[in-house]
C-alpha cells in the first residue's frame, strides 16, 4: 500500500519537474530564472538586512535582525538535511534534463527556497503584504524547478523549513530583542 503510495508521489514529483524544466522553457525565461534565483543567495539577504538596518528604522533593524536569525537557523537545518537524506540533483540522475548552471551539493531540501521562505515570511509578517513575499518566494523555488536544480518536492521541503524556521524566530521575537539588547548594552559599558 505505501509502496504505491510513495510510486505515485514520485511520479507527480517526476512529472512537475519535467513540466517546469522542459515544457515551458523558453529563451526569455532562460534569462530571467537565474535573476529570479537570486533572493535565495546569501549575498542577497546580506545586502536587504543591511539596507534595513541603515534605511529601516528601528524596525528595520529589528526586522534584519530576526532575517538573520532566521536564516542563519534556516541554513544549517537545510544543510543538516542535505548530509543526512544525499539526494542527488535532478540533472545529475535524469537523462534530457536541461540545467542552466552546475552547482555543488544536494538537492533536498533546496537551500534557496529554505532562504527564501525564511527570510520573505519574517518580512512579510513584520512589513504586512504577507502574501506578496510569500508570492516571491514561490517564483525563487520554481526557478530552481526550471533551471534543473531541484525537483519540485526539494523546494516544498525547503518552503515548509524556511517558514517553520521564521515562524520559531517570530514566535521568541521577544526574547532574542532582548537577549541582543542586553549583550549589545554589556559591551557598551
Amino acid at each position: 500500500m505505501f509502496e504505491a503510495f510513495w510510486a505515485n508521489l514520485y511520479h507527480m514529483d517526476l512529472n512537475l519537474f519535467y513540466f517546469f524544466n522542459l515544457h515551458i522553457h523558453n529563451p526569455s525565461l532562460d534569462v530571467l530564472m537565474p535573476l529570479i534565483t537570486m533572493p535565495g543567495t546569501h549575498i542577497f539577504w546580506i545586502i536587504i538586512c543591511i539596507g534595513l538596518y541603515i534605511f529601516g528604522g528601528q524596525k528595520g533593524k529589528q526586522t534584519a535582525f530576526l532575517c538573520i536569525i532566521a536564516l542563519f537557523i534556516a541554513f544549517f537545518a537545510s544543510e543538516i538535511l542535505k548530509f543526512i537524506l544525499a539526494r542527488p540533483r535532478p540533472y545529475e540522475v535524469l537523462s534530457g534534463t536541461r540545467h542552466l548552471m552546475d552547482v555543488m551539493g544536494y538537492s533536498l531540501p533546496s537551500g534557496h527556497s529554505t532562504a527564501a521562505f525564511a527570510a520573505f515570511t519574517v518580512i512579510g509578517v513584520k512589513y504586512g503584504y504577507l502574501y506578496i513575499f510569500l508570492g516571491l518566494a514561490i517564483m525563487v523555488a520554481i526557478s530552481r524547478i526550471y533551471m534543473g536544480l531541484h525537483y519540485p518536492s526539494d523546494v516544498l521541503a525547503g518552503a515548509l523549513l524556511g517558514i517553520f524556521c521564521s515562524l520559531i524566530v517570530l514566535k521568541y521575537e521577544g526574547k532574542l530583542i532582548r537577549t541582543k539588547n542586553k549583550i549589545l548594552n554589556k559591551n557598551s559599558q
